[in-house]
């Protein structure tokens, strides 16, 4: 598979191609996501969650995502990556936002950096854009907002909140974004909002109509025991599987047959018998 680049995405979105994305956190997992085809990997502030344990992605520090950026940056070889802006991080000087926005490039390896918020930012876009930092934008629910919005809530349901939403994606588009993100938005305005920009439109509980989808990867795969949002499917149900074993080993361990001799490691016999001799001697 070729190297994944804006470019690319853009020009699937031309041929009608569908964009697969899906959040990663760590080397093992972006290695298999790598090799599986996934043409974008997004170092999601919804570690937060799904790995930190929070009920929020609130929490989240730049640290975290440069710490976790370059994890997955060494297990991808060819997908894009894109790295979130943590909570209030695109917010104060113009100068502070471009230098961290930077710190997951230059640090972390990101590809490209991904912002919550529609028009109010597309200053903040049109200036990293500028600086040579790729964007993608990302309205509809924006978890780091989730307390102004009153929960993790569907948004959209009027014409008046959609013809908004369709403002802020025409003004990230116009600032330089190269995609943008859709989450909890109605199918129907997600397909309006995607008919009418050049960039493609990557959905998450967004319906099909958009150009690409993005799922939480521990949702996709069952790997967890908590709460599973309407939007995701679970490809695999990776936390009965882990339950499993986790079980058989520690059965194992308590009567003894782990490990086995498949396992087991031994001198070769004329060492052992230097052993005993020695011993005997002392």
């Amino acid at each position: 598979m070729a190297n994944i680049t804006v470019k690319t995405l853009l020009k699937m979105k031309e041929r009608g191609e569908r964009i697969a994305m899906m959040t990663a956190y760590d080397y093992p997992t972006a290695k298999l996501l790598d090799e599986a085809g996934l043409h974008v990997l997004l170092i999601g502030d919804s570690l937060g969650m799904v790995v930190q344990g929070n009920t929020t992605t609130i929490p989240v520090t730049l640290d975290d995502i440069v710490y976790h950026t370059r994890m997955v940056r060494r297990g991808a070889e060819h997908a894009l990556i894109v790295s979130d802006m943590p909570f209030l991080t695109t917010h104060g000087l113009p100068e502070d936002v471009l230098q961290k926005a930077g710190r997951l490039m230059q640090e972390g390896g990101a590809h490209a950096v991904k912002i919550e918020g529609g028009k109010e930012l597309a200053s903040v876009v049109s200036r990293l854009v500028t600086a040579g930092i790729p964007v993608m934008g990302h309205i509809g629910l924006t978890p780091q907002s989730v307390h102004a919005l009153g929960g993790f809530s569907v948004q959209g349901r009027t014409v008046a909140s959609a013809k908004r939403m369709l403002e802020d994606a025409a003004a990230l588009e116009e600032a330089g974004a190269f995609a943008i993100v859709l989450e909890m938005v109605p199918a129907e305005v997600a397909q309006w909002i995607s008919s009418k920009l050049r960039i493609p439109t990557i959905g998450i509980g967004a319906g099909s109509f958009c150009d690409g989808q993005v799922l939480v990867f521990h949702d996709a795969m069952g790997f967890t025991s908590g709460y599973i949002p309407k939007h995701n499917k679970a490809y695999a149900n990776l936390a009965d599987t882990i339950a499993v074993a986790a079980r058989d080993y520690v059965r194992e361990v308590a009567n003894g047959s782990f490990p086995g001799e498949a396992q087991t490691v031994h001198l070769k016999p004329e060492e052992l018998d230097k052993l005993f001799n020695s011993a005997n001697r002392h």
